[in-house]
């Protein structure tokens, strides 16, 4: 006996058509069915990634990082970005050497910076952490990495009339601005980056007084439009899990979640 995966297309004149994952039609005699049952629908190849690899796309969006390998842990560090995934340890598998911790805080407190740390809620390597008298770095909530899917972004993604989007390109990263009347400063921005067919977004802003006329959406669009014409098939951003606003404005281009992770620092 053998076994067909796939989605069931046509149950007619005792015969039933399966699509494979690999778009072969199968066919089958009804006859010839011993059993069946139905599957859950298997994650895309994005959502199959392991959230350190996932996270290692993400170090395109910081041009001048310096990442030093550690076992399979990887100290970032940036001469130019606070931002805490920029000068951090990415410590989400197990290290594969000992004395790991006191490995990282020797690091940084070289670079004159506070030993930091992203880890996955709940696992050996947060234990490690906690272990050796780390917590939390701040008051934040979990930092969400989501993903979606380049073409179903592209495909839910409108103008929003009077507004002109800028593209400033760098290489393979790109500043999107709605300026401002009369040329004073930027009503809205945000930055991409490309790398191996991934486009991943941050620092997407509106300034207060312009908020809700969709400006936040424009540039979401422009960004994501650029990725695209650079061959991207993913894309990818990193939020804090209690911004309704922002998640509520990625949820229009079909991000979802991949992983949450959170920040822990020497105490």
């Amino acid at each position: 006996m053998t076994d067909v995966l796939g989605v069931c297309t046509t149950w007619e004149d005792a015969v039933v058509r399966v699509r494979t994952e690999g778009g072969t039609e199968v066919e089958i005699a009804v006859a010839d069915i011993v059993s069946g049952k139905p599957v859950p629908r298997r994650p895309s190849v994005r959502d199959r990634v392991p959230a350190t690899e996932a996270q290692q796309h993400a170090f395109a969006l910081f041009p001048d990082l310096r990442v030093t390998p550690l076992g399979a842990w990887t100290l970032r560090s940036s001469p130019t970005s606070t931002a805490r995934r920029a000068n951090s340890v990415l410590a989400m598998t197990a290290p594969g050497v000992t004395d790991a911790v006191a490995g990282v805080v020797t690091h940084y407190l070289s670079l004159g910076q506070r030993p930091t740390a992203a880890v996955l809620p709940g696992t050996d390597e947060e234990l490690l952490f906690l272990d050796a008298g780390w917590g939390p770095e701040s008051g934040d909530d979990h930092t969400l990495f989501q993903v979606a899917s380049v073409a179903h972004t592209r495909r839910g993604v409108r103008e929003v009339p009077g507004v002109t989007v800028t593209l400033e390109e760098d290489g393979d990263q790109v500043v999107a601005r709605v300026r401002g009347a009369a040329g004073e400063g930027d009503d809205a921005w945000g930055t991409a980056a490309y790398s191996r067919d991934w486009v991943g977004l941050r620092s997407v802003e509106v300034a207060p007084d312009q908020r809700r006329r969709g400006l936040g959406l424009a540039v979401v669009a422009a960004l994501l439009g650029w990725g695209a014409e650079r061959g991207a098939t993913t894309a990818y951003l990193q939020v804090l899990g209690d911004n309704g606003p922002a998640l509520a404005l990625y949820e229009r281009f079909g991000f979802t979640t991949h992983h949450a992770y959170r920040y822990l620092a020497m105490g």
